[in-house]
């Protein structure tokens, strides 16, 4: 059968998804962006900003949130105590003056949060190309931005059924809470709304729907380009023995439920 998705694993101790980011305040949203998700793939194959987006404009994702982490900022300064011929260049093409020098900007992240993603596209040629490079990237892929490295492999299978299903019987990367607590309370977004049979029924037009602007056009450095997108949003209650804990457990859980991973050129799972 041809590949329908791949699921990814999302973890690090910071993250930052730019939603908004303009001159000296750097946010972060509370999940990962759509161009941030593009531009990762478009690392993983070595892609350089001045290649059109191209197919990989067909790419789908849906996120499930395991930990959404806390927000952090970070008060961040650049160019102070530098000599004036090093200092930041003004608009007019000058430098600043030493007692200008110093910028400040506020740069935020988020601290100890973890997503598993699906990616879907009509292409299943597509997806196990991109599948394969997140397996063996080209460049170092980072979450949102370089400072931000994953903790563990990205990619965590290639399924051939139906992929919401798959997001949503997988371990979580959670703590399992104290007590006797027999569900999580887990959110989910998407790009098209969402509908599984174990759930309740909920029209498209009662989710949560928000619009924002990250669905990328063109990355090029000093021409990028990103038109709106709809997100949809849904809470629904997951067993509490599925969460799978952090690090090692976490990592049990998933070969526990998933398998061995496959040897290079076998056929996906």
């Amino acid at each position: 059968m041809s590949t329908t998705a791949f699921l990814l694993h999302l973890s690090g101790p910071m993250q930052s998804w730019g939603e908004r980011s303009r001159f000296n305040e750097r946010d972060t949203s509370t999940a990962p962006t759509r161009s941030g998700l593009i531009g990762l793939i478009s690392s993983a194959l070595g892609r350089a900003r001045d290649r059109p987006i191209g197919e990989l404009a067909a790419l789908g994702f849906t996120v499930r949130i395991d930990r959404p982490g806390r927000l952090l900022r970070d008060f961040h300064t650049v160019g102070g105590g530098m000599p004036r011929s090093l200092t930041v260049i003004t608009a007019e093409g000058k430098r600043r003056s030493s007692d200008k020098a110093t910028l400040i900007s506020d740069r935020y992240y988020l601290a100890d949060a973890a997503f598993t993603v699906a990616v879907t596209a009509p292409d299943a040629g597509l997806l196990d190309e991109c599948a394969a490079a997140l397996r063996d990237p080209v460049w170092p892929p980072y979450l949102g931005r370089r400072s931000c490295p994953p903790t563990a492999p990205l990619l965590l299978t290639t399924i051939t059924g139906d992929p919401l299903e798959q997001l949503i019987k997988l371990p979580l990367a959670r703590v399992k809470p104290n007590g006797e607590t027999e569900s999580v309370r887990v959110e989910f977004r998407s790009d098209a709304p969402l509908e599984h049979p174990e759930w309740p029924h909920l029209p498209a037009a009662d989710q949560i729907y928000t619009e924002i602007q990250d669905d990328p056009v063109s990355f090029l450095p000093h021409h990028r380009r990103y038109q709106t997108r709809p997100v949809y949003r849904r809470h629904e209650q997951l067993p509490a023995d599925q969460c799978g804990g952090y690090g090692t457990d976490y990592i049990d859980r998933l070969i526990e439920h998933l398998g061995p991973a496959p040897s290079p050129g076998s056929a996906p799972s």
